[in-house]
C-alpha cells in the first residue's frame, strides 16, 4: 500500500473521491488538511487515501480466459525498486498482451530506458473483457506487469499509437489505471501522458487526451524525455513548465501549445501556436541505426505472442515511393543496419532467448542491399541448430531463388506478396512498379521450391480504380494458382486478402476521398463470389471498420468527444472484428452531430489547412502534391536509393541521407549439428520436475514452449524429428490442467551425443534457465526402446482444497463426508461428459481408486490411468458436489504424485 495525494474537498472532488477512487483501488481514510507530504497546499482541506494497486491479482487468475496474459517474471524482464530510480515510465500497449509483445517498438523502448541505471520502464497491456470486469468489481486499478503499481503512480505514462481503432482501448486503460482522461484536467501530481508510433503523424483526434506526443524515432528521444521529466520533478518545476521543457526536445509535440480554429464550413481556419518559437514540430530523426546500442535481450513471453520469434529491424525507411504508403514517406531516409552487427545481434539474441525463429524486419526486407549474403550467413551459422528465418515483408521481384532456397532449409514459412492492385495500369498510378510477369515468375519459383500456399494482398478503392481493375484481381490470383499446377503440385492454395484503401496523412493521396461503405461492400461482394468460383481463398477487412479508420486517419480534435462517448457505450478493442460494434459507433456520431463522410470520403482542396499541417515529417507538402499530380498522369517517381534524388525534402545529404551496405560478402558457413541427428546415437533422458506458484496458470503448450526454450538456452543438444517442419523430441506424461500445481511431473527428451553431459549437469543447466516455479529435480538416462510415458502411467494422486475455493461451497464437513461416502458407494458408474463440443463416456469405477479425507475441508483423490478417455480431477469434483465444470475448475487442486509402472 502507498499513500497518494488527495484532492481538495469541494463537491466535485468529493464525488471523485467517493465514486471513482474506490472503484479504481483507492480507499479514502480521512478528510482533513492532509496530503502524502503533510499540509494540503489548497484551501478547504483534503483527503488521505491508500492506494491498493499492489494487491495481488493472482487469486483472480482462475476466473479469466488465458491467465498467462497477466503473469509477470518473464525471461529478460527488468524490475527496479522505485526508491532506486529517479523516475518510472509505464509503457502501455492498447491491445492484449500477445499483440503488444509482438510489437518490436515495445521491446526496443523497454530495453533503451532500462539500460539507464536510474530510470525504470515497466509494461502494461489492455486487459481482456473478463479481467476488466474483475478489476472494476474488485476495486483494483490496472497496473504494470513488473510491479503491479497503478498507472497513475508513474511519472510518465506512454501509449503506442499503432492503429486508429485502438483509441477507445487507450481510454479504457487510462480509466482503469486511475488516470484523468482529459489532459487539461490533470493536476500537478498526475503523470505526464505521451503517445508515439505511426498514429503520431495525425494525433489530433486524441490530442485532448495527451500531454505530449513524439514524432519519429524513439530510441534516443525516449531517454531524453525521461531525463527531462526526472530533472524537472527533482527541481519542483510546475506541470506547465515541464510541458514547455518537453516542447524543447526535438520531435516532441505538445498539443496544448497549439490552438485550432474552424471555418463555417467545418474546415480548419488556422492552427495557431501559443508559445513563441514552437510553430512547427519537426520529426525526430535517428540518422544512422548503427549509432545506437544493440539491445539483444527482449522479454520472452510465456504465452505465444502473435509474432513469437526473435525480431530484428535490419533497415528503417523505404525509397520505393508507393503513393498509398504512409510509412514509406514518414520513415525516410532509408537506413540499413550493418550486416556484421545484424549477425552479432542474432547470435546474442538466440543465446539470450532460446528462440528458434528469426524475423528480419523492414518495410521491404528484400530491398536490403546485402540481403542474399546476409541470409546465407544466417542460415550457414544457425540452420544446424534448427533456426528458421522469415522475411515478412517481401516486395514482388525481390524474392530470388537463392533467398527462397535458404529460407526453406529448416522449415517452410508462408509467403505473402502484395501486388496492391490487379492491373498494371493501377499499379502505375500508385507507383508500385510491379510487372505481372515478375509476379508470376516469383510465384513459379516459390511453387517449384515446394511451397503450396501463397497469400496475395490487394486494396480496393484506390484513386482512378475501375470495375476492370477489380476483375483483374481475380484473374491475376487465378493465374498465380495456375503456376502451382504447372509446378506439378496438388492442393495449391492461393488466398486473396482485400481491404478498402484508407488515405493517410503525409502521402500523395492525403487529399483524396475514401470510397463509401456501400462501394466497399459491393467490391468485396464481387471478390468473395468470384474467388469462390475460381477456388481461391478470400479474406477481407470489414467495410465498416475501414470507414471508421478513415474517419480518424484524417480527423481533427473535434472527434475526441466521439471517442469518449464510444468508450462510455462500451466500445473497446475496435480493431477486433468480433468486438467491433458498428451500431454503437453510428449512434455516437449521430449523438455528437458528426458527419463521418466529412472526414472519410470528402475530397480536400490543395489549399485546405489539414489537421496535421503544423507537424513536419520531413517530406514537404509541395513534393506530395507534385507526386499526386504525377500519379494521375501515370508517371513513376524513381527510387532514390539506386536512381536520382527526388527532392522530397528529407535528406540534407550530410547528416540525413540514405545509409546502405553494398560490400558485405557474408561470413561463411559453420558446421551445424544437423548431420549428427542419427537415431542410433540419440540419448533419451527422463526428467522429474514440479510446476507451482504463478506458473501453474501456464497451459500445457505454454509450459512446453517455456521448457523447450530453456533447453536451447542451456545449450543442450536436443534432437528433432525429420520432415518439412522439424519438431523437438520432447514428451510429457500427461498435460496438466491450467491452474493446477504439481509436485511431480515427468518429461522425456532425446539429445544428440554432443557435450557428454551428466544427469546432474542437465538438471542444473535447466534450472539455471527457468524460474523457480518450474523446478527440475532429477534426470535419468534410459534406453530409447522403452515405452512412452503415456503408456506406463499407472496412477496420479491429488489434494483438493475445498476451504480455499473461490466457489464458496455452502456445505459443512459432516456433509462432505456423507457426500463422498455416497458417491463411492452409489455413483461409480459410467458417466457422459462434453469436452470441446464432443460427448465422452468414462467408467468411474475403473478410474477412481480412492477419495479420502486429509482434514475436514481437504480431500485426497487417486485416479488410475486408462487406455480410453481419462477423467480429470475437476470433473470428479463436479460430479461429487453437483457443480458445473466452470465452477469446479475454481477449486484448488494440487497433484502430489505421478506413479509410473515399473519397467
Amino acid at each position: 500500500m502507498s499513500v497518494a495525494h488527495g484532492k481538495c474537498v469541494d463537491p466535485m472532488y468529493m464525488l471523485i473521491i467517493k465514486k471513482v477512487l474506490p472503484r479504481r483501488g483507492f480507499v479514502p481514510m480521512q478528510v482533513g488538511c492532509l496530503t502524502a507530504g503533510g499540509l494540503c497546499p489548497h484551501a478547504g482541506g483534503g483527503v488521505l487515501y491508500l492506494n491498493m494497486s499492489k494487491s495481488n491479482v493472482e487469486e483472480f487468475l482462475p476466473l479469466v480466459r488465458r491467465p498467462a496474459r497477466y503473469i509477470d517474471s518473464e525471461l529478460n524482464s527488468v524490475r527496479k525498486k522505485p526508491e532506486d530510480v529517479r523516475m518510472s515510465f509505464a509503457l502501455c500497449f492498447p491491445d492484449t498482451y500477445e499483440m503488444g509483445m509482438s510489437h518490436q517498438g515495445i521491446h526496443v523502448l523497454y530495453q533503451a530506458v532500462n539500460a539507464v541505471e536510474d530510470l525504470a520502464c515497466e509494461r502494461a497491456f489492455a486487459p481482456w473483457k473478463d479481467m476488466e470486469e474483475l478489476l472494476v468489481s474488485k476495486g483494483l486499478p490496472l497496473g504494470t506487469l513488473e510491479s503491479g503499481r497503478a498507472l497513475n503512480e508513474f511519472e510518465l505514462v506512454g501509449f503506442s499509437l499503432q492503429y486508429e481503432l485502438s483509441y477507445t482501448t487507450i481510454l479504457m486503460m487510462m480509466d482503469l489505471g486511475g488516470m484523468t482522461i482529459m489532459a487539461s484536467e490533470r493536476g500537478e501530481q498526475d503523470p505526464i501522458v505521451i503517445g508515439g508510433g505511426p498514429g503520431a503523424f495525425n494525433p489530433e483526434p486524441v490530442a485532448d487526451f495527451f500531454d505530449c506526443i513524439l514524432l519519429g524515432d524513439g530510441e534516443e528521444a525516449v531517454v531524453e524525455i525521461c531525463e527531462t521529466i526526472a530533472q524537472a520533478r527533482a527541481e519542483g518545476v510546475s506541470r506547465a513548465e515541464i510541458l514547455k521543457k518537453l516542447a524543447g526536445v526535438v520531435g516532441v509535440y505538445v498539443p496544448s501549445l497549439f490552438e485550432v480554429s474552424y471555418k463555417a464550413d467545418g474546415t480548419i481556419d488556422a492552427i495557431s501556436p501559443l508559445m513563441e518559437g514552437f510553430d512547427k514540430v519537426i520529426r525526430r530523426f535517428l540518422p544512422d541505426l548503427n549509432d545506437v546500442p544493440f539491445y539483444s535481450k527482449p522479454v520472452v513471453p510465456y504465452m505465444e505472442a502473435v509474432h513469437d520469434r526473435l525480431a530484428l529491424e535490419i533497415a528503417r525507411g523505404c525509397t520505393r515511393g508507393c503513393r498509398f504508403c504512409q510509412a514509406g514517406m514518414t520513415y525516410r531516409p532509408l537506413r540499413e543496419r550493418d550486416p556484421e552487427k545484424v549477425m552479432e545481434y542474432i547470435r546474442k539474441g538466440l543465446e539470450n532467448t532460446g528462440y528458434e525463429d528469426v524475423s528480419l524486419l523492414s518495410l521491404s526486407t528484400g530491398d536490403y542491399t546485402s540481403i542474399e549474403p546476409l541470409l546465407c550467413s544466417v542460415m550457414g551459422a544457425f540452420a544446424g541448430d534448427k533456426v528458421s528465418v522469415s522475411l515478412p515483408s517481401m516486395r514482388v521481384g525481390t524474392l530470388s531463388e537463392t533467398l527462397a532456397a535458404e529460407i526453406k532449409k529448416v522449415r517452410k514459412t508462408g509467403f505473402t506478396m502484395a501486388p496492391e492492385a490487379g492491373s498494371e495500369r493501377l499499379r502505375g498510378v500508385i507507383n508500385k512498379g510491379i510487372k505481372e510477369e515478375d509476379l508470376l515468375k516469383g510465384s513459379r519459383d516459390i511453387f517449384n521450391l515446394g511451397w503450396r500456399a501463397i497469400k496475395l494482398y490487394f486494396m480496393l478503392g484506390l484513386p482512378t480504380e475501375t470495375e476492370e481493375d477489380i476483375e483483374e484481381i481475380v484473374r491475376l490470383a487465378f493465374d498465380v494458382r495456375r503456376e502451382g499446377r504447372r509446378a506439378g503440385l496438388h492442393g495449391v492454395k492461393v488466398n486473396v486478402s482485400a481491404a478498402a484503401f484508407v488515405p493517410k496523412p503525409f502521402t500523395p493521396f492525403q487529399w483524396e476521398g475514401q470510397i463509401t461503405i456501400e462501394e466497399s461492400r459491393k467490391k468485396l461482394s464481387y471478390l468473395r463470389r468470384n474467388s469462390r468460383d475460381k477456388k481461391l481463398g478470400f479474406k477481407w477487412h470489414d467495410a465498416e471498420m475501414s470507414e471508421l479508420e478513415g474517419v480518424f486517419s484524417r480527423g481533427d480534435r473535434r472527434l475526441s468527444s466521439a471517442i469518449i462517448r464510444a468508450y462510455e457505450k462500451g466500445c473497446r478493442f475496435d480493431g477486433w472484428s468480433d468486438e467491433f460494434s458498428w451500431d454503437a459507433w453510428q449512434e455516437v456520431f449521430k449523438e455528437e452531430s458528426i458527419d463521418m463522410s466529412f472526414y472519410s470520403s470528402r475530397q480536400r482542396g490543395r489549399d485546405e489547412v489539414l489537421p496535421w499541417d503544423h507537424l513536419d515529417c520531413g517530406v514537404t507538402k509541395e513534393f506530395l502534391w507534385k507526386d499526386r499530380e504525377a500519379a494521375f498522369k501515370g508517371e513513376a517517381i524513381p527510387d532514390c536509393r539506386v536512381d536520382i534524388c527526388t527532392d522530397c525534402g528529407v535528406c540534407d545529404h550530410k547528416i540525413l541521407k540514405n545509409v546502405v551496405f553494398k560490400d558485405y560478402k557474408g561470413t561463411g558457413r559453420r558446421a551445424g549439428r544437423a548431420a549428427s541427428n542419427n537415431t542410433d546415437k540419440k540419448i533419451r533422458v527422463r526428467l522429474e520436475f514440479s510446476k507451482t506458484g504463478r506458473l501453474r496458470f501456464l497451459s500445457h503448450l505454454e509450459l512446453n514452449r517455456t521448457v523447450f526454450r530453456a533447453i536451447r538456452r542451456a545449450g543442450l543438444p536436443i534432437a528433432y524429428s525429420e520432415g518439412f517442419h522439424p519438431q523437438p523430441k520432447i514428451n510429457y506424461a500427461t498435460p496438466l490442467s491450467v491452474g493446477m500445481e504439481s509436485e511431480q511431473e515427468f518429461m522425456d527428451m532425446e539429445l544428440l551425443p554432443l557435450g557428454n553431459f551428466t544427469t546432474e549437469q542437465i538438471v542444473q543447466r535447466l534450472n539455471n534457465e527457468l524460474p523457480f516455479d518450474i523446478n527440475f529435480k532429477t534426470a535419468t538416462f534410459i534406453p530409447l526402446q522403452l515405452p512412452s510415458l503415456s503408456a506406463i502411467m499407472e496412477k496420479q494422486r491429488y489434494i483438493i482444497y475445498l476451504k480455499n475455493s473461490l466457489v464458496g461451497l455452502d456445505i459443512g464437513s459432516d456433509d462432505i463426508e456423507w457426500t463422498v461416502r455416497d458417491f463411492l458407494e452409489n455413483h461409480l458408474i459410467e458417466v457422459e461428459f462434453e469436452r470441446a463440443g464432443k460427448k465422452k463416456v468414462v467408467n468411474l469405477k475403473q478410474q477412481v481408486e480412492s477419495i479420502d479425507f486429509k482434514d475436514e475441508f481437504t480431500l485426497g483423490l487417486t485416479l488410475l490411468s486408462s487406455a480410453g478417455v481419462s477423467i480429470k480431477p475437476h470433473e470428479v469434483v463436479a460430479l461429487l458436489f453437483q457443480l458445473t465444470s466452470d465452477k469446479a475448475s475454481l477449486i484448488p487442486i494440487r497433484k502430489t504424485r505421478t506413479v509410473l509402472k515399473s519397467h
